[in-house]
C-alpha cells in the first residue's frame, strides 16, 4: 500500500473504503439469503410450489435499501472528488506537458526538469495539457489520475507531506513507448527545493549565459542563430565589423570587442546599428556585474553551447525514449552519427536523398514529418523550442558524429 500522506489522499481512500464495505455487506447478505433459500426451499421440504401473491415489505426493503446505499456511496465518493478539485490559494502552479514518451514540468520562475520537484508540505497545483495526443497523469501514491489533452488545459492537486521519491506514470495508452513515459515525483525539504529552483544550470556558462539573455528578454529582438530581429544577430558576433550611428548622426565603422560589448548593455543607444531603431533599454540596473561578465563572455567565446546542456535536454524532452545515442535502432533513427549522414526521406510522397545538416536537423525537430526518414513511422511530435534550447540540442547531436567529417552543405538529390 502506497504511503497516505495527503489529506485528500485520506479522503479518496475513506470513499474507498466505504465503497468497498458496502460492497463485502452486499456480498455477504445476498450469498447468506442464497444459502438460506436453498436449505428452506429445498424440494425435499416442499414437494409441491407454492403461489405467492405479493410482499409489500419486501418490496420496501428491496427498494429503500439499495437507495440508501447507493446515495451513501455517493456521498462519500462526492468527498473526495471534491478535495482532488478545490486547490488551495497558496498552492505552487507548475506546468506539465506530456509528449510521446515524456513528462515536462515548468516553473513559474521558468526553470524546466523532466523530473517533478516539489517542497514538503505545501500544495502543488498541476496545470497539464498534451503536446501531441491523449496521456494521462498518474501518480499512484497520491491518488492523482487526470487526463493530459492536446489543446485544452485540466489540473490537479496534492500537497505531500513526507519527503521521498514517489512514481509518475501514463495511464492512457499513447503509442509504441507508452510503458517507457516514466518519470518522479521528488519531495524535498522547502530549504532544499528553493535551493534547487533557483540554482543555476551547473552545465556551464553558456547555459547560464543563454538562460540569464532569455531571463532579461535579449532573445525577444536578437536572434541566436544568425536571422535578423528586431535587433542584429549575437551569433558570431564577435570580432565582425558594424556600421553604427552615433547620437550626432555621424556613421561609423566599429569593431565589436569587449568594450563594444559592453557598452552595447549600458548605453546601447549610443551607437546604433545601421538600420536598426535605438529602441534597446540600458542594463545598467537590471542586470548585476556577474550577469553581464557572464554574457559578454558568452558573446566573445564563439557563441558555444556546452554538449552536457544538450545532453540534459535530450533527457528531459523524453527524445531519448526513441532515438539512441549509441547506435542502437529504438522507435526512430539513433542520433548517433546522424549529424552529416546521407538520409532517404520520403517528401510529398517523393523519395529523395538528403544531407543530415544543421538545417535538416531543425526542420525535423520543428516539423517533423515534412523530412520522414524511410523506413520509420510518423509519430514524431513537432516541438516548439527557445533558440537557445534548441542550439544546444544541435550542439549534441553534432558531437555525437564523426568531427573528422567535414559538415556538409544542405542538399537533395
Amino acid at each position: 500500500m502506497f504511503p497516505q500522506s495527503l489529506n485528500p489522499v485520506q479522503q479518496v481512500d475513506f470513499a474507498f473504503y466505504i465503497i468497498f464495505g458496502f460492497s463485502i455487506v452486499v456480498l455477504i447478505c445476498i450469498t447468506a439469503c442464497m444459502v438460506w433459500f436453498a436449505w428452506r426451499y429445498h424440494h425435499t421440504r416442499h414437494p409441491k410450489p407454492a403461489d405467492f401473491d405479493g410482499n409489500i415489505t419486501a418490496e420496501v426493503l428491496w427498494t429503500v435499501i439499495p437507495t440508501i446505499i447507493v446515495m451513501g456511496m455517493f456521498y462519500y465518493g462526492w468527498q473526495g472528488f471534491k478535495a482532488l478539485r478545490s486547490v488551495p490559494a497558496n498552492a505552487l502552479e507548475v506546468k506539465v506537458t506530456a509528449r510521446m514518451w515524456s513528462w515536462a514540468f515548468e516553473y513559474p520562475n521558468g526553470k524546466r526538469s523532466n523530473i517533478l520537484y516539489v517542497p514538503v508540505n505545501q500544495a502543488v497545483r498541476l496545470n497539464m495539457t498534451s503536446a501531441d495526443v491523449l496521456h494521462s497523469f498518474y501518480v499512484p501514491a497520491f491518488r492523482i489520475k487526470m487526463d493530459t489533452v492536446p489543446g485544452m488545459e485540466t489540473y490537479a492537486w496534492f500537497k505531500a507531506e513526507r519527503k521521498g521519491e514517489y512514481d509518475i506514470l501514463c495511464a492512457e495508452y499513447c503509442g509504441l513507448k507508452h510503458a517507457n513515459m516514466l518519470s518522479t515525483v521528488a519531495v524535498l525539504p522547502e530549504k532544499d527545493f528553493e535551493n534547487w529552483l533557483t540554482r543555476q544550470s551547473n552545465s556551464g556558462g553558456a547555459a547560464k549565459a543563454q538562460a540569464l539573455m532569455e531571463t532579461h528578454g535579449c532573445t525577444s529582438c536578437h536572434s541566436l542563430d544568425g536571422s535578423e530581429g528586431l535587433g542584429p544577430t549575437l551569433k558570431n558576433i564577435y570580432g565582425k565589423s558594424r556600421k553604427v550611428i552615433l547620437p550626432d548622426g555621424t556613421l561609423k565603422e566599429v569593431v565589436v570587442d569587449e568594450p563594444y560589448l559592453r557598452r552595447a548593455l549600458f548605453e546601447p543607444n549610443s551607437e546604433v546599428v545601421q538600420g536598426h531603431d535605438p529602441i534597446m533599454p540600458s542594463y545598467t540596473d537590471t542586470m548585476s556585474k556577474d550577469e553581464v561578465d557572464s554574457v559578454v563572455n558568452w558573446m566573445m567565446n564563439g557563441n558555444q553551447t556546452p554538449v552536457e546542456e544538450g545532453r540534459r535536454l535530450v533527457q528531459e524532452e523524453g527524445c531519448i525514449s526513441c532515438h539512441s545515442t549509441d547506435g542502437s535502432e529504438i522507435v526512430g533513427p539513433s542520433l548517433k552519427n546522424l549529424y552529416g549522414s546521407e538520409r532517404v526521406i520520403l517528401k510529398d510522397g517523393v523519395e529523395k536523398k538528403q544531407i543530415a545538416d544543421e538545417a535538416y536537423l531543425r526542420e525535423s525537430i520543428v516539423d517533423p514529418l515534412t523530412l520522414l526518414t524511410k523506413g520509420y513511422d510518423p509519430i514524431m511530435p513537432p516541438y516548439e523550442l527557445e533558440e537557445s534550447r534548441m542550439t544546444a540540442l544541435i550542439e549534441y547531436m553534432k558531437s555525437l558524429s564523426d568531427k573528422s567529417a567535414p559538415a556538409p552543405e544542405n542538399k537533395e538529390q
